[in-house]
């Protein structure tokens, strides 16, 4: 067993990371490695939880014998995915925020692209999208606040792309949170780029419909996921997690979401990933027919739809990885100034960088102030949603 236990194929992973699909060769007890008669893929939670109940901390897995949605990293990849974990030099805020300006029309252009010709016919190829999903992974790796301030800056005629393109960094930045590794990154992002393909062939009159939807409109909007399993079916070379984020995001814990109606362990983990973050961005994003909600609000929605519709934990997870106040967010601080949570990184909820610009007191505008709550006798009164100002904040992202 020590044998094979050295092979680069197998690795020893804590139970609390075990995943639907991994391939259990042995368990670790403090007397050592031992081989387990029943040897196989974890195919459900109770497992687990035996485990956990046996006192068993670590595990051996086969990653060749684990299936391709676990999430586990496949030996021939490590090299290309280990690329956006390279250390680049500093870079002031004006630069990130420049790059990532760049990969948000990039991203915007290779959607519109692939939309038009997805409604002509023609399959999806991948490898731009990789590309694109690299380069979102390296801007969160380095310093994810940048992106976060730029995506923040939402437009009410453009919903289906920034969405696209937001839900896939929230799913590398709660990635990041939850310590997966960059390959399953990559194709989390991929999955959330792609996520609302088939609304591609929604009837446009519906899609962009300025009021809520009749019961038999909704019926219709629910086909893009229909439409989206035979977009996926076409596509080639799509990994089974990104096929997953982009057919799961509508699914519920009890059974009741669609396409498929899956269960419970029927949704794994990136799926129930899937599932918050989609809802949390429309939530908080400006429609033609409803103004954005503010991040707290979101959550409390996010919250309310536990533990029936979305995975309790993984949500409080979500929170406590976006933050209270997010950055790009607005907050009214103790002074009644308005501005925008600018730097959060290595910093706790209630104390980050705010640009103010705003007086809610005087009415108007004010000098631009950088603002160190670590430092100040300030703090956040409240978050507030851009349709509560009588002015546009966006000259000042």
């Amino acid at each position: 067993m020590s044998d094979s236990i050295e092979s680069s194929n197998i690795i020893k992973i804590p139970v609390a990371k075990l995943n639907l699909g991994m391939f259990v060769t042995a368990i670790d007890h403090n007397s050592g490695t031992v081989a387990i008669a029943n040897a196989g893929q974890i195919k459900s939670r109770e497992a687990v939880i035996k485990l956990v109940q046996n006192n068993i901390k670590h595990v051996w897995v086969d990653i060749d014998r684990s299936s391709d949605s676990c999430g586990l990293k496949k030996p021939e990849k490590q090299e290309v995915a280990a690329k956006p974990m390279a250390k680049k030099a500093n870079v002031s805020r004006e630069t990130q925020q420049v790059q990532a300006k760049k990969i948000l029309e990039e991203a915007k252009n290779l959607i519109k692209k692939v939309l038009s010709e997805t409604f002509d016919g023609k399959a999806v190829e991948v490898a731009p999208f990789e590309a694109v999903a690299d380069k979102m992974i390296e801007s969160v790796m380095d310093d994810a606040d940048a992106f976060k301030c730029i995506s923040a800056l939402r437009s009410k005629d453009a919903y289906l792309l920034e969405h696209s393109i937001n839900v896939a960094f929230l799913l590398v930045t709660f990635g990041k949170h939850l310590k997966l590794d960059v390959d399953m990154l990559r194709q989390m992002a991929v999955g959330g780029i792609l996520h609302d393909i088939g609304k591609v062939k929604v009837d446009n009159e519906i899609l962009h419909k300025p009021g809520k939807l009749t019961p038999e409109e909704f019926e219709h909007m629910k086909l893009h996921q229909v439409y989206a399993v035979e977009i996926m079916e076409d596509t080639k070379g799509l990994s089974q997690i990104s096929k997953d984020v982009c057919l799961m995001h509508h699914e519920k814990l009890d059974g009741r979401g669609y396409p498929k109606g899956l269960k419970g362990d029927a949704l794994p983990v990136h799926g129930r990933m899937s599932c918050i973050v989609d809802i949390f961005d429309a939530l908080t994003a400006a429609r033609c027919y409803k103004e954005a909600m503010s991040p707290a609000a979101a959550f409390k929605i996010l919250i309310s739809l536990t533990p029936f519709h979305l995975d309790q934990s993984l949500v409080y997870e979500f929170i406590r990885c976006i933050g209270v106040y997010p950055v790009g967010s607005l907050v009214q601080l103790s002074d009644e100034r308005v501005g925008i949570v600018w730097e959060a990184k290595d910093r706790d909820a209630l104390h980050p960088i705010v640009k103010c610009f705003y007086s809610l007191r005087y009415k108007r505008y004010t000098d631009v102030t950088m603002v160190d709550l670590r430092k100040s006798d300030l703090n956040i009164e409240r978050g507030i949603s851009p349709s509560a100002l009588d002015v546009d904040p966006a000259p000042f992202y």
